[in-house]
């Protein structure tokens, strides 16, 4: 059967599973500040190449996954959500792929239950580790100059709400995002109320223990990283080989910004059907 939606931790999540239903699954989480939908232009292509696709609106995004507080949103939470869908799907081990913060989820379940992830596929954001010793080797600490004003309870949500034009021009000239795509954050992620749960992703970093993130990945994994991206540096790509101990493979998109889905969605889907069907 289709899954529409799953429950874990009393919260319920929204799921959008299309594609072949006997299909190979293949599980998309989607990163900041975007939902499910996010992946359309991938898994329009994934289809034809056989795969079933199951994308959720994660935590705080969903409707009835919006818990208060920042301690909800730990990165162990973020991973339970994930494993509580793989195993919804009772499928089998899936192929897990994220974009930006679904990429580090995505890592931190393939490192914690492999037993659930056939192979990994990682989008911009490389293995935490990685992108932490980035901030030493390479430009990294001053791409992140956002996470400062994300961690101000409040600012981005009054920015969002009273200053729409102020905060649709940072998404486009700051961000790199396309008019149409801003315009899509307002409606589908600020006006559906979806922003303060958002947010909170990056305001429980600081309450999750190192010792919970991600460690090292023993499934076969491919990492894409995109010349354009104006957040994440080359140096956290280069290292996430460091963090994979199986096969493993960095595609380099020229010229494509952070936003990979919606820019290069045939890149996304041959590197991602590539990678599946690179195990038995």
């Amino acid at each position: 059967m289709r899954l529409s939606s799953y429950t874990h931790e009393g919260l319920r999540f929204d799921v959008v599973d299309e594609g072949p239903q006997d299909g190979p699954p293949v599980v998309l989480l989607h990163g900041f500040p975007q939902r499910a939908a996010s992946w359309a232009p991938v898994t329009d292509r994934l289809h034809r190449q056989g795969f079933r696709t199951v994308a959720p609106d994660q935590r705080g995004y969903s409707p009835g996954a919006r818990p208060r507080g920042r301690r909800a949103y730990t990165v162990p939470r973020l991973v339970g959500d994930v494993v509580a869908l793989v195993e919804a799907l009772a499928a089998g081990p899936v192929h897990l792929v994220g974009h930006d913060w679904g990429a580090v989820v995505a890592w931190t379940v393939a490192a914690q239950r492999p037993d659930l992830v056939r192979t990994l596929t990682t989008v911009s954001v490389p293995h935490p580790k990685a992108f932490l010793a980035s901030m030493l080797r390479g430009r990294q600490l001053l791409r992140s100059w956002y996470f400062l004003p994300f961690n101000v309870p409040g600012l981005v949500e009054q920015l969002a709400t009273h200053s729409p034009e102020r905060f649709r021009a940072l998404l486009v000239h700051r961000a790199g995002m396309t008019p149409a795509m801003a315009d899509g954050v307002r409606t589908g992620i600020v006006e559906y109320g979806a922003l303060r749960g958002a947010l909170s992703w990056y305001r429980a970093l600081p309450l999750t223990r190192p010792s919970a993130g991600a460690g090292r990945v023993r499934v076969p994994t491919t990492h894409v990283w995109s010349t354009g991206d104006v957040t994440l540096d080359r140096a956290g790509a280069e290292l996430a080989a460091g963090w994979v101990d199986a096969p493993y493979r960095l595609e380099v998109l020229d010229g494509v910004s952070h936003w990979i889905p919606e820019q290069a969605p045939d890149d996304l889907a041959r590197i991602i059907g590539e990678r599946a069907g690179s195990v038995g």
